[in-house]
């Protein structure tokens, strides 16, 4: 095996999806802190660091997997995947080419600049992603997935699942 380098991991790792938005890689998430390469030739071990985007995020195994099967489809045998929940993932961390993804693919994402700390009974907002109106209604605070909440547009009618900002 040739010697490998962490922008060639990232590299990698820039195929594999999130399982429950697969329109999404690992890499448009944020959720890849830190990549750590040991050894040389046969005993390189590459240690990811990944963090979930949401406490007992149900997708982390399969991302695991995901990431363990595509190091080891280019060889390397040894993945230790390590998780850090400190500090808490934030959407912020989601790349702008991530969000555009998101919204073509018909959901809403996270907007950081309307985003204020929500009161007690504040709801968040979200523009419609096919129509771009502003006139929605929050239908479910959950979706799908806990990081999702379900809305209506008010303009086209069309529901929509929009990415909460936190």
């Amino acid at each position: 095996m040739s010697e490998i380098d962490e922008q060639q991991v990232y590299k990698w790792l820039s195929d594999v999806a999130d399982p429950e938005v697969p329109v999404l890689t690992i890499l448009d998430l944020g959720i890849v802190r830190k990549v750590s390469i040991t050894g040389k030739g046969n005993d390189t071990a590459v240690t990811i660091a990944i963090t979930p985007t949401y406490s007992g995020c149900p997708a982390m195994d399969v991302i695991a997997i995901g990431i363990r099967m595509a190091l080891a489809s280019r060889g390397i045998k040894q993945v230790i995947i390590e998780p850090q929940l400190s500090p808490a993932w934030t959407t912020d961390w989601m790349t702008e080419e991530g969000k555009k993804k998101l919204k073509a693919y018909g959901i809403a994402p996270p907007n950081r600049k309307a985003f204020q700390p929500l009161g007690l009974f504040e709801e968040d907002s979200a523009s419609c992603p096919r129509c771009g109106s502003g006139e929605t209604e929050l239908v479910s605070q959950f979706g799908p997935t806990s990081c999702k909440a379900l809305y209506r547009c008010l303009s086209c009618k069309e529901p929509f699942e929009h990415f909460k900002c936190h």
